[in-house]
């Protein structure tokens, strides 16, 4: 059975740490602001300015507490003509009444949506808004065989370290197939092993300033024309 711990990050936000891997879910150097930096401004920000893409499908790789999701629709709230279809994969949900103690609901503007977003239905899309909806499905990446085509790949499972299963070619390819042309996936992990993987998947890989606590992340792109 795992255990949650909650701990208070450096920028006054919540983390929890998960008994079982003995690891966190977000830096401990700030939660709120990792996330931010990692996913919503290498990624979705990014992909925003790269691309004309109005409806964005994401697929995140680790629901955990939420908060990627939470502030990926908190900023698309700022663009009237964009909207998400927002896909996560976790194998072991957090129960709410764990959510409920963390002190994003404080911090964040509607913390009501995020509840919302723990509440709803697992394996069905569940419409939030008018602009983003939510399908959350509890499964096994190393299992999961179905195909579909996201433009952005949030990747934030636990370190390579805990879960070396999870960091590897097999899956990286599988994220590529996964991944429209242009598309992009960020991660937090800049290890060298990660980054020639992502390589040898077929990605083109930059390496960019990481968050707090973090000399540098990892932005992936799948190249619009696939070498053979």
């Amino acid at each position: 059975m795992i255990n949650f711990e909650i701990i208070k990050s450096n920028d006054g936000s919540d983390t929890l740490r998960n008994s079982i891997l003995d690891e966190t879910y977000h830096s401990t150097h700030g939660a709120i602001q990792e996330a931010m930096h990692v996913f919503i401004d290498a990624g979705l920000q990014y992909l925003i300015a790269q691309t004309q893409i109005e409806h964005i499908k994401i697929l995140e790789i680790g629901f955990g507490t939420g908060l990627n999701a939470f502030l990926t629709f908190d900023t698309i709230e700022k663009f009237e003509n964009l909207s998400i279809d927002y896909e996560t994969y976790e194998k072991y949900p957090i129960p709410l009444d764990v959510i409920s103690k963390l002190n994003y609901l404080q911090k964040i503007n509607q913390s009501d949506i995020l509840l919302k977003m723990h509440q709803t239905d697992w394996e069905i899309k569940n419409q939030i808004t008018k602009q983003f909806s939510i399908t959350k499905k509890q499964i096994d990446l190393l299992e999961h065989q179905e195909k579909k085509c996201f433009h952005l790949i949030y990747f934030d499972a636990f370190s390579p370290n805990k879960q070396p299963e999870l960091w590897s070619l097999e899956i990286f390819k599988k994220m590529f197939d996964n991944l429209e042309p242009n598309g992009v996936l960020v991660t937090y992990c800049a290890k060298g092993q990660v980054r020639r993987d992502l390589q040898a998947s077929g990605f083109r890989v930059e390496r960019i300033p990481g968050p707090p606590g973090k000399r540098e992340m990892l932005r992936a792109i799948k190249p619009e024309i696939i070498q053979q």
